[in-house]
């Protein structure tokens, strides 16, 4: 990748803006090729992109059609909620016909050969399921290619999130089931950080203290495992004492459906994104 690369940026909500700060900060390769001059976003409201201007000092503009005079791209990322993809590829394949660059999308559910069908045979589609912690530099991205995309174009998008985070390379038949994890996972945990800091609250200890406790737990688990590459079995194991507390507490929690619960919470997942895929 050079300096000369080009990516536009269709939509930039809470994950868009993300990846695109990001992008322009990294210090890692091929995203540390990346300027603000890079970029070019669609966004409608007037008040937004006057703030992503002014944020990252990116072109902004108000449509698909106003990018033809900003171009040409090499990338368009379609960060628009799957409901209201199919106006933006009538938009896309209206404004760029068969000059059509990558294609980069994450939205949920929507199959790349949606893509591949309305934007005509010049489209080469990867589709990318990032998560929140993409704010933070610490995203845990899945890349999946659409029948055209050549290992190229695939392994350019995984080294940009890569950048992010960490980005890893899955077929397509598998993304639903990563977003059901690692898509939804950090409302997961956030819940089970609220969950702990009301058990704490009616145990009689400050909620705002139980809170930073189980939270600084979560990080501190996080980072344990890493440094010391242990499984989460392993983990968990190493915790328990024999007859203690935590194994007493865990067998509660087994009792009471833990695995389980969170199987059925992921099926949910991957079913309301293939509903998604089928009402876009």
């Amino acid at each position: 990748m050079t300096e000369a690369m080009r990516i536009a940026l269709v939509g930039c909500g809470k994950m868009g803006e993300a990846a695109l700060a990001g992008w322009i900060s990294s210090s890692k390769a091929p995203a540390d090729a990346l300027s603000p001059s890079s970029f070019a976003v669609v966004a409608p409201r007037a008040e937004h992109r006057e703030a992503l201007c002014d944020a990252y000092g990116v072109e902004a503009v108000a449509r698909v059609a106003d990018l033809a005079q900003l171009g040409p791209f090499d990338m368009i990322v379609l960060a628009v909620k799957p409901q209201v993809m199919p106006d933006v590829l009538d938009e896309v394949a209206d404004a760029f016909g068969g000059a059509l660059p990558l294609v980069v999308t994450i939205a949920a559910g929507i199959p790349a050969a949606r893509y591949e069908s309305a934007l005509g045979d010049a489209a080469h589609v990867v589709r990318v399921m990032p998560n929140m912690p993409l704010q933070v530099g610490m995203g845990a991205t899945v890349v999946a290619a659409g029948a055209r995309a050549s290992q190229d174009e695939v392994g350019l998008v995984n080294d940009l999130f890569d950048a992010l985070g960490t980005s890893h390379v899955v077929p397509e038949c598998q993304i639903d089931a990563v977003g059901a994890i690692s898509g939804s996972g950090p409302a997961y945990v956030a819940y089970m950080v609220e969950a702990l800091r009301d058990a704490g609250a009616a145990a009689g200890i400050d909620a705002q203290l139980a809170e930073s406790l189980a939270l600084e737990t979560v990080g501190g688990t996080y980072a344990a495992m890493k440094e010391k590459g242990a499984t989460p079995e392993e983990m968990r194991i190493s915790v328990c004492s024999p007859k203690g507390t935590t194994l007493a507490a865990l067998a509660a929690m087994d009792e009471a459906g833990f695995k389980p619960l969170f199987a059925s919470g992921v099926n949910a997942a991957i079913r309301r994104s293939e509903e998604l895929g089928g009402n876009a």
